[in-house]
């Protein structure tokens, strides 16, 4: 295993333990851990914890948390016509998948295929997809040219298979598209994602037009089951959040080194 790749497997590790569930749960274990020597301290680390872990799977809270995230609006017909490509992001894979002969794409990266596959059929334009894959095994680009062929009858163009993280996924597929003489791209991703993907891609110097898909929040800007409490719905989507808000902060902390 290269330094790349080991880079990478120790951002996600760290990652593991600013994200829920072990956030909270890492802050009230080390509450009540200190609480013979220090029991106000502790008391109030653990709780403090509790806290945390109602923030980040309460609606409302969630809810706020996206707003900032999910502005852009559905691609329109006028942009998509002034796109030359459609770029997929992967977002994660099945490794266990019997069903489909082994690996195959998660659920993240099936939305965003099935969205791309769409707007494929409905432009005409070529179709980059592009994802890595960290350890050995098949990348994520090629299991989705493999359900974009299969299962929605749609050719990709270009499967960009080294990337292992959003910017990578950026400077990867501007190199393929800039040797096609492209430089305008419909950008599909998750609708929370496109803010970090739209600000990585346009630093790679293509002009993007966001093509979100798999919204989480809905009009009341709050996950849509059991808005009132916090449910499964809401709680991966505050997981969602967290990680793209501290996404984003290690972009703005990278441009500014």
């Amino acid at each position: 295993m290269d330094l790349h790749t080991l880079a990478f497997l120790a951002k996600k590790l760290i990652g593991i333990f600013l994200l829920p569930p072990m956030l909270p749960l890492t802050l009230v274990m080390l509450g009540l851990l200190l609480m013979k020597r220090r029991p106000r301290s502790g008391r109030w680390l653990a709780w403090g914890g509790v806290a945390v872990g109602v923030l980040l799977s309460w609606p409302v809270s969630v809810g706020w948390m996206l707003r900032e995230l999910e502005h852009d609006a559905p691609i329109t017909a006028s942009q998509l016509k002034q796109a030359q490509a459609i770029v997929i992001l992967a977002g994660g894979r099945r490794r266990y998948a019997p069903e489909f002969g082994g690996e195959t794409i998660s659920r993240i990266t099936l939305e965003r295929t099935l969205y791309g596959a769409r707007l494929a059929k409905q432009s005409g334009l070529p179709v980059l997809v592009t994802g890595g894959s960290p350890t050995r095994g098949t990348p994520e680009a090629e299991l989705m040219r493999r359900t974009l062929r299969d299962d929605f009858g749609v050719a990709a163009r270009w499967v960009e298979g080294a990337s292992l993280d959003t910017r990578e996924n950026a400077v990867f597929s501007a190199q393929l598209l800039s040797a096609a003489g492209i430089k305008r791209i419909a950008l599909v991703t998750h609708a929370a994602h496109m803010p970090r993907s739209i600000r990585e891609f346009e630093q790679a110097g293509l002009t993007v037009y966001p093509a979100p898909t798999a919204y989480f929040t809905g009009r009341d800007d709050a996950p849509d089951a059991l808005p009132d409490l916090p449910n499964a719905n809401s709680a991966y989507a505050g997981f969602y959040a967290l990680h793209e808000w501290l996404g984003l902060i290690a972009l703005r902390l990278r441009s500014a080194l």
